[in-house]
């Protein structure tokens, strides 16, 4: 286990580093473009899958990383070049997370470099949990997989919303209920391997913010998938099934389902996104406010904005600290007794938000165009306090935590 450090060391600076090259070079240019065009940046997915950043090895040395700051480290720096685009590059993680934390050791080596491809032919993945029916209240999603004995296959009927790259991607993570009888303790993961009749891409959804990612439905269909898809195995499933009909008789403790278990290990990473977007706001208001005049000298020299500027800067050290301390704790295997995770969502991507909002107010007039990068981010961290459990779950999942009590 890797003692708590705040300082990187040699290795993780030099990624640091290349990532942030990359975040410049390629990303920032091409930022505004993507944006107003609202489609995945395939372009520069293929440079990053070029360079190695977009690929499994990397994926796997930063999450392996035993300080557990490679993930947040490296995603910090790809949302400080553009979230939109960002989003586009590390979707597919979110899919392999959850294959990670519900697979099998021979699932995750047979699916997870099926999300990536290679260079040459560069490969995406979706996770699907949420439905139109069903966010933040998965014990009311309607997706359902029926077992066929007879063929060893599953059977997925339904329809998922809000998907990153869903209907595009190569590999679908889909999270359906097995057995509706105990709500979402009854819930299972399926892998959905390529060219899979009966899925198909719903509406795609025209965003606010994210623009250059893909969202949209996925229709399920009579969907069949093999035994093997279930993520964990049958055994593995009745069993936890078994378990949680009894605890559900008894009004026994809840058991997580698939589509927590992911999230949960997700949130940190999320909380460094929503770090990177308010760190590239306030840096640009920061530059804007040392060189725009009024009154014959820069606006800095106000302390109406310096001391905004410094609120930013302490705001943006303080989310990302906690992300840090969620990320150590995840890979020291230390419990969040204290919803940790949540508490890293929550904050970081409240001061996204508000950080966003005082660029823009420190910009004037400028701010409110798109001749300025911070119109754009702050209308991307605005997903920051909705997707992967909204600001409102995550202080439900913290009270929760500290006071043992089902606050509803």
């Amino acid at each position: 286990m890797a003692e708590f450090t705040l300082e990187l060391n040699d290795d993780q600076k030099a990624v640091r580093d290349w990532v942030h090259g990359f975040a410049a070079d390629v990303m920032r240019p091409a930022a505004a473009e993507w944006d107003e065009r609202e489609e995945t940046p395939w372009p520069v997915i293929q440079d990053a899958a070029k360079i190695g950043l977009y690929s499994l090895d990397f994926y796997a040395q930063q999450f392996f990383d035993p300080t557990g700051l490679g993930i947040p480290m490296a995603t910090e720096e790809l949302f400080w070049g553009d979230a939109g685009i960002g989003l586009s590059i590390v979707g597919t993680g979110l899919a392999a997370v959850g294959v990670l934390a519900n697979g099998t050791e021979e699932q995750v080596g047979t699916w997870i470099p099926q999300m990536y491809g290679d260079p040459d032919d560069v490969k995406l993945a979706a996770f699907c949990s949420s439905e139109p029916d069903s966010g933040s209240d998965v014990s009311a999603m309607r997706t359902r997989a029926v077992y066929d004995e007879a063929k060893d296959e599953w059977v997925l009927n339904g329809t998922k919303t809000w998907a990153t790259n869903g209907g595009i991607a190569n590999v679908h993570v889909v999270v359906a209920v097995v057995d509706p009888e105990i709500g979402a303790r009854g819930h299972a993961s399926f892998i959905v391997p390529p060219n899979t009749p009966g899925l198909s891409q719903g509406q795609k959804f025209k965003k606010h913010g994210i623009r250059a990612s893909h969202t949209a439905e996925v229709v399920l269909e009579d969907v069949r998938v093999p035994g093997h898809c279930l993520l964990g195995g049958k055994d593995k499933l009745d069993e936890r099934l078994a378990r949680s009909r009894e605890r559900a008789k008894a009004g026994g403790e809840r058991v997580k389902n698939a589509a927590m278990a992911t999230f949960e290990a997700s949130r940190p990473a999320v909380g460094a996104m929503a770090v990177g977007t308010a760190r590239a706001a306030y840096e640009v208001a920061l530059d804007y406010a040392k060189t725009r005049e009024q009154f014959g000298r820069p606006i800095i020299n106000n302390q109406g904005v310096a001391f905004q500027l410094a609120d930013m800067r302490t705001q943006i050290d303080a989310a990302r600290l906690l992300v840090w301390r969620a990320s150590w704790m995840a890979a020291a295997s230390k419990p969040f007794t204290s919803a940790e995770g949540s508490m890293s969502k929550l904050y970081a991507g409240e001061v996204a938000k508000s950080v966003t909002a005082q660029a823009m107010q420190i910009l004037g007039g400028n701010g409110f165009t798109r001749e300025y990068p911070v119109e754009r981010m702050h209308r991307d961290a605005a997903i920051y306090t909705i997707f992967e459990g909204t600001s409102e779950i995550q202080r439900l999942v913290i009270a929760r935590t500290l006071s043992g009590m089902p606050i509803r």
